[in-house]
């Protein structure tokens, strides 16, 4: 083996290596989870779970901070109250929000190119949570849980509201997309002493 095959291998090793170990940080962040039953409905709850994610999507690419959300969501599976459904959720919206955020970041390296991917990406993600929970995750509860009772939730909270759409799009978009905030705003924290040593690189 060359050099340059060895050191690419080294490389290669590494970032498996960081990539699980962020995986199991998301995984204990998605397990310290809380509730804010003043804002949205109780059986949706608040957590930073998808940091970790976009801080690797950042500094190793986009792919591995899909593997993130997968490694935490398949990880929490074990503690699942919701059958696998709220996990399915999870990583479909994770990797809305880290993969496009790593693409664009990817392509031009800027601190301001950074925060505008991770914001499109956190946008993404709370576009999506409108879709994905209509046609695909809510009917999936609804068979475990009445949707009327479903939406008695979101009524005890706004008794405004009157269909699903009025839940996902008051409720779930706005309340996906402050989550996202978050976690851009602890990347763009931690992110430039984080960095060096995602990467395995000296700082300057």
């Amino acid at each position: 083996m060359n050099t340059i095959a060895k050191r690419k291998s080294r490389v290669d090793v590494r970032k498996i290596c960081v990539t699980g170990m962020m995986g199991a940080l998301a995984s204990i962040l998605m397990f310290i989870e809380f509730p804010i039953p003043a804002l949205i409905p109780s059986f949706i709850k608040f957590d930073l779970s998808e940091l970790p994610a976009l801080l690797t999507s950042f500094a190793l690419g986009p792919v591995y901070g899909v593997v993130v959300c997968l490694i935490k969501n398949l990880v929490n599976l074990m503690n699942s109250s919701s059958g696998g459904v709220g996990e399915l959720s999870n990583f479909i919206l994770g990797c809305a929000f880290v993969f496009p955020a790593g693409l664009v970041y990817k392509i031009k390296q800027t601190r301001i190119s950074a925060f505008i991917a991770s914001i499109c990406g956190a946008l993404f993600m709370a576009v999506l949570s409108i879709f994905s929970n209509y046609f695909f995750i809510y009917p999936i509860y609804e068979k475990l849980m009445p949707m009327e009772a479903i939406l008695d939730a979101y009524r005890a909270i706004n008794s405004n509201v009157d269909t699903l759409w009025d839940a996902l799009i008051w409720f779930n978009a706005p309340f996906t997309f402050v989550k996202g905030l978050f976690c851009v705003a602890i990347t763009f924290l931690v992110y430039k002493k984080l960095s060096p040593i995602l990467k395995g690189k000296e700082r300057q």
